[in-house]
């Protein structure tokens, strides 16, 4: 059965120069890249999104790595997401809790990346079951999560989401890496980078419901 090879990355590498290991998927946590500022960005005074993109270019791999952004002095929570050496698309945490100084964005993040249906939850949305659900319901073979800072409950969290919606999720929170499979399990290493292999598979069942009062005209006794 084919694996898929998903490599964590909590912490900024040392060193000057860094090539992702081999692996489909890579998931670079927050402070991998630093802020991003996209006036800084479009006017070349700044180059960060461009180098994380040729990350990918060194390796026959996808990226996504969480990044706080500004855009005209508005600020999100955000995922960069690359590919083949270059920037596929930026998603924004959609859920702000009274108090932050973020903005929402406005739509679930859901990509193809090396030949996977992968869906990203950031931050804050990790605690909203509804996004989960939505993006196992539109097919995702990965749900990808990135939390800036730990939580004891975000591995509690994506266990159980993994087990009731059917797809594994793996996630970079607070320096640490953990993925969750279908089955209920879930692991978690502190090291530098950790690589999981998962098994992307849409499995379903029938689930029959019954209710009184719809369609009175077809009506059968059980």
């Amino acid at each position: 059965m084919i694996s898929m090879k998903i490599c964590v990355i909590p912490r900024r590498p040392a060193g000057g120069h860094y090539v992702l290991p081999q692996c489909d998927l890579a998931l670079l946590g927050f402070g991998c890249i630093g802020d991003v500022c996209f006036d800084t960005e479009l006017s070349g005074a700044s180059d960060k999104l461009g180098e994380f993109a040729r990350l990918t270019k060194q390796r026959a791999a996808a990226a996504v790595c969480g990044c706080r952004t500004d855009s005209r002095g508005l600020k999100r929570k955000s995922a960069a997401v690359a590919e083949g050496g270059r920037l596929v698309g930026i998603t924004d945490m959609l859920h702000v809790v009274d108090g932050e100084e973020y903005k929402s964005g406005a739509y679930l993040g859901l990509y193809r990346l090396g030949g996977y249906k992968v869906g990203l939850c950031i931050d804050n949305d990790i605690r909203y079951p509804e996004d989960i659900r939505s993006l196992s319901l539109c097919g995702c073979n990965l749900v990808a999560c990135l939390s800036e800072q730990p939580d004891e409950m975000l591995p509690l969290l994506i266990r159980a989401y993994a087990y009731l919606y059917g797809v594994p999720v793996v996630m970079c929170a607070g320096g640490c890496a953990y993925f969750a499979d279908i089955a209920g399990k879930i692991v978690c290493s502190p090291a530098p980078e950790t690589v999981f292999s998962a098994q992307p598979k849409n499995s379903y069942r029938i689930v029959s419901t019954r209710e009184r009062g719809k369609f009175s005209d077809r009506v059968a006794d059980y």
